[in-house]
């Protein structure tokens, strides 16, 4: 049985051959349970998710919306297939790792007053925030309900079931703390290159570390694979936040479906502006100023962000985060040699890896 298992699960990774098809294969498994857990929340909680994910349009008609890249669920289906089980073992994980996921946005989009996501407005533009804050924090509390579910109906044991739970709990509470810290730094002069990247490791690395290794962990994966393959997505998530914070600052919102200027308006102490007050030099100065400087919080012209995302060039943040991207890439990659799996698996571990810190959206 496990071996015509473990074959079956060899053959649906070689059908996935290329970086599109495995966040389409995570797609296809884990969006019918996704929808389903969604499905419990009561009116109109359950309109509002289903508007956020893109699966409707604020009239409650159905659409073919972008609910993402899907990287999360992804990966929990490798790790699963990192120690040899089926891919669909991954999939409680992968669900509960895009509910959290996808709550963090909502209360982000509040939060930073984002008015647009994926291209289209908001939810809380279209439903006001007090349903926002409750669809987030109910999609927080689904996203353990589903792993306690995959103890009685996804075939983990309970006692991995409950590993699992510790895990997404775990992550949760650490991307709550990146979070917060993120909203802090804003009314502070400078952070320095080491308080953003900790605040980074929680808000973005630690989701991903979990969804790196929570679908071993349901098949029973020992703490010694769970840890390496925590700390592939850890730094995964480095390099994913550098990238991010990079496009938001030079992404093209026609590309990204984000604000332009977007981190910049808000005064973000992302890794690029981190980095550029620490060089010191003259740009580094004028950049110190113009963020200390009260005058016009939140209301600069499109010329005056687009001088200040000069100064950050000037200084050298730009070059820094994208060497920054490329370090974290390669640690990350160093902590697959500590898991035994398949080449065909490592293969498409390294893709996704790839893939991060190459996209523009």
């Amino acid at each position: 049985m496990e071996a015509r298992s473990a074959s079956a699960a060899a053959a649906t990774l070689e059908e996935a051959a290329s970086v599109p098809e495995l966040l389409a294969r995570g797609r296809s498994l884990c969006t019918p349970p996704l929808r389903a857990a969604v499905a419990r929340l009561a009116a109109p909680m359950d309109t509002v998710a289903a508007y956020h994910f893109g699966w409707i349009d604020r009239d409650g008609k159905p659409v073919a919306g972008d609910g993402g890249k899907a990287v999360r669920p992804a990966l929990a289906l490798l790790s699963a297939q990192a120690v040899g089980a089926p891919a669909e073992t991954g999939v409680p994980g992968g669900v509960s790792v895009e509910l959290v996921h996808n709550f963090s946005l909502l209360h982000d989009d509040l939060m930073d007053g984002d008015e647009t996501r994926r291209h289209r407005a908001t939810a809380w533009t279209v439903f006001g925030p007090a349903q926002a804050i409750l669809v987030g924090d109910a999609l927080a509390t689904l996203g353990t309900e589903v792993l306690l579910d995959a103890a009685v109906t996804g075939g983990a044991s309970a006692a991995d079931a409950a590993r699992a739970v510790r895990l997404i709990t775990t992550a949760t509470r650490k991307l709550i703390d990146g979070q917060a810290k993120d909203v802090a730094f804003e009314a502070r002069e400078a952070v320095t290159v080491e308080e953003c990247l900790d605040m980074e490791g929680g808000k973005t690395g630690a989701l991903l570390a979990a969804a790196s290794a929570i679908g071993a962990v349901l098949a029973g994966a020992d703490d010694r694979v769970s840890d390496a393959l925590q700390r592939y997505g850890h730094h995964l998530g480095l390099a994913f936040q550098a990238v991010d914070d990079l496009l938001g600052i030079w992404g093209a919102t026609e590309v990204t479906g984000k604000p332009h200027w977007g981190d910049l308006r808000q005064r973000k102490k992302s890794l690029p502006v981190a980095a550029a007050l620490a060089e010191g030099g003259s740009a580094s100065r004028r950049l110190a100023e113009q963020l200390a400087d009260p005058e016009g919080r939140g209301e600069e012209s499109e010329q005056v962000l687009a001088a200040r995302a000069a100064l950050i060039e000037e200084a050298g943040g730009r070059a820094w985060t994208q060497a920054e991207a490329r370090r974290q890439h390669t640690t990350a990659l160093a902590a697959l040699d500590e898991v035994p799996m398949t080449d065909a698996v490592r293969r498409h571990f390294v893709a996704l890896a790839e893939f991060v810190v190459v996209r523009e959206r």
